[in-house]
């Protein structure tokens, strides 16, 4: 175990029985649920799922931005599981792209919304088609031009095949149309006109749970029977109440007042694990990659060889411990999620993915690139200025601000100048907008769809001018790269693909556009005196869709009889 793990782990005696003390108010006034049937968990707790507090209007439905439950009710048609890239069947068991403007969806039978009408090709039909008049609702973008072409007609071949033509090539549309999209009723919203402002106080759907209870506080969700997965779901109602931030959400965890959160704890280690260890746990894998996008239409850091002598001088223990405890991993200059997308990197750069912090090599880069260091010790450009950066962070964003003050303080071993100035959030974004900005932090998706979650990061086309804010931040251009981009995102032939992707990682291990730093975390804490199952280093899967736990879980007794820890 590294040191600095010792040294998280390592609370003191009075802080543990001051967190116990306080966390004995988290239960107050908690209702308990109902006795367990046997090889159930009588009730999962979390907090709300609404944008404000759960005290308001109640709106099942799912498009509205004051949605009262986002995850338990509609469902999408598969799932991407971000670690394998495998999509797991869900309303749908398979798809299909005949041609690169033609997929093919074929759907579950068998499946009914929770009001015991049929779920058919009629909803997916609809729930797509609705996006065309109601722009809002077009969640998986299949009727705009973004990555790929927009769609012409959806329409059902029968009850449990729908054919979505496209205008022109649009494979990266996939995972919008998979997995953001979740399924309407059509004979409940198909009268209702724009959907996204039908106020649903009912809930029909074809999800694992049902509303049962809602006092304008506390919703109580239970276990639907007549669902498509019924057998593989042991939770017999889910309590959703409140909203909380870390201190107050980690209070909760403590006291047993919640099963699962997902709010932004930055040390669980001391604040909930370190109190009761048995119980509490947390799972925190990649999401994406923290990067530091560097203007490369900036003199000098649109040189490549200066951004491979900057990106060894980064301490990246250093950001990770600053920034999150040491708890996330200094990240892949691949861009990729490892260990989870390790298959993935390319022979070549297998372990040499990660950049070190080597200020030698450092130094020594910058020197054969030819900044030399004048009198002072600072480096300069060709014609003698000592060179210097603005490094533009976001205000409030602590964990971002960390890990710029260690940026900085590294640059100035290897004598360059670096400023961080920090500033309302919206204001950076306009930066990037208009390309005003010497490096700001970035995200860097470390998802499925890789012509979009990578190529896009370098595709000139992508590259904002002062409107919308576009995926390009680093301001990246290379025609051949831009050729092969626009190759890949139609691609069908599985090899072709992997080796453009394959010289798309070159251009991130040797040009550095982006600068990897850690991975920024997909988060969740939860307790298991109640259920086991939850996702762990011993047992990964990801949970970027939280209804994937609904057939995950199981009651914490069934562990203890299979270990044979159980009572007799």
């Amino acid at each position: 175990m590294r040191t600095r793990t010792r040294t998280r782990m390592a609370a003191s005696a009075a802080l543990v029985s001051a967190l116990l003390a306080t966390s004995a108010c988290a239960n107050i006034g908690l209702t308990p649920a109902p006795a367990a049937e046997e090889g159930m968990i009588a009730e999962i707790r979390m907090p709300s799922e609404a944008a404000g507090s759960v005290q308001g209007i109640l709106n099942y439905n799912w498009l509205s931005p004051n949605a009262t439950v986002q995850t338990w009710l509609f469902e999408p048609l598969m799932i991407r599981d971000r670690f394998t890239c495998e999509a797991i069947p869900w309303l749908a068991t398979s798809y299909e792209w005949p041609t690169p403007d033609r997929m093919v969806l074929t759907l579950r039978e068998g499946v009914q919304w929770s009001d015991g009408e049929p779920f058919t090709a009629d909803d997916v039909v609809y729930t797509f088609m609705v996006g065309k008049e109601f722009p809002a609702a077009d969640r998986a973008g299949i009727w705009g031009e973004y990555f790929g072409a927009p769609a012409e007609n959806v329409r059902a071949i029968d009850d449990h095949t729908v054919e979505i033509q496209f205008s022109g090539a649009a494979v990266p549309k996939t995972d919008g149309i998979l997995s953001t999209m979740k399924i309407l009723p059509e004979h409940i919203y198909a009268e209702q006109g724009d959907p996204t402002l039908f106020v649903d106080t009912v809930g029909v759907a074809t999800g694992p749970f049902v509303p049962k209870d809602y006092n304008g506080r506390r919703l109580i969700l239970e276990r639907n029977p007549n669902y498509w997965n019924a057998d593989e779901v042991k939770i017999q109602r889910i309590s959703m109440e409140g909203q909380y931030d870390a201190n107050s959400g980690a209070l909760k965890l403590r006291g047993g007042a919640l099963d699962l959160y997902r709010g932004d704890i930055p040390n669980p280690n001391r604040s909930v694990v370190a109190p009761d260890p048995e119980n509490a746990h947390f799972f925190y894998p990649p999401d994406a990659t923290t990067v530091i996008a560097l203007n490369n239409e900036r003199p000098v850091l649109d040189d490549p060889k200066f951004r491979e002598g900057f990106a060894y001088a980064i301490d990246r223990e250093a950001i990770t411990e600053r920034a999150t405890y040491g708890i996330m991993e200094p990240a892949s200059q691949s861009m990729l999620l490892l260990p989870y997308q390790e298959q993935d990197i390319p022979e070549k750069w297998r372990g040499k993915e990660t950049i070190p912090y080597d200020p030698d090599k450092a130094n020594e880069l910058l020197d054969a690139a030819g900044y030399e260091k004048n009198a002072d010790g600072w480096r300069v450009d060709d014609e003698g200025r000592p060179l210097s950066f603005v490094f533009s962070v976001q205000a409030g964003w602590m964990d971002i601000i960390a890990m710029a003050d260690v940026v900085v303080r590294n640059a100035k071993d290897v004598g360059v100048q670096v400023k961080m100035v920090t500033t309302d959030p919206n204001a950076v974004d306009g930066m990037q907008r208009s390309g005003n900005f010497d490096m700001v932090v970035d995200f860097v998706g470390g998802g499925c769809q890789r012509s979009r979650d990578l190529g896009a990061r370098l595709q000139s086309s992508q590259i904002s001018h002062d409107k919308e804010l576009l995926l390009n931040r680093a301001r990246y251009s290379n025609p051949e790269i831009d050729a092969l981009i626009d190759e890949w995102a139609n691609v069908t032939d599985p090899a072709r693909a992997k080796e453009i992707e394959e010289r798309v990682i070159d251009v991130f291990m040797t040009e550095f556009p982006y600068i990897a730093l850690q991975y920024a975390p997909s988060r969740l804490i939860y307790r298991t005196e109640n259920a086991v199952g939850w996702p762990s280093e011993d047992d990964p899967y990801p949970v970027d869709q939280l209804i994937r736990l609904a057939s995950e879980l199981r009651p914490a007794d069934d562990a203890e009889a299979s270990t044979g820890t159980g009572e007799d």
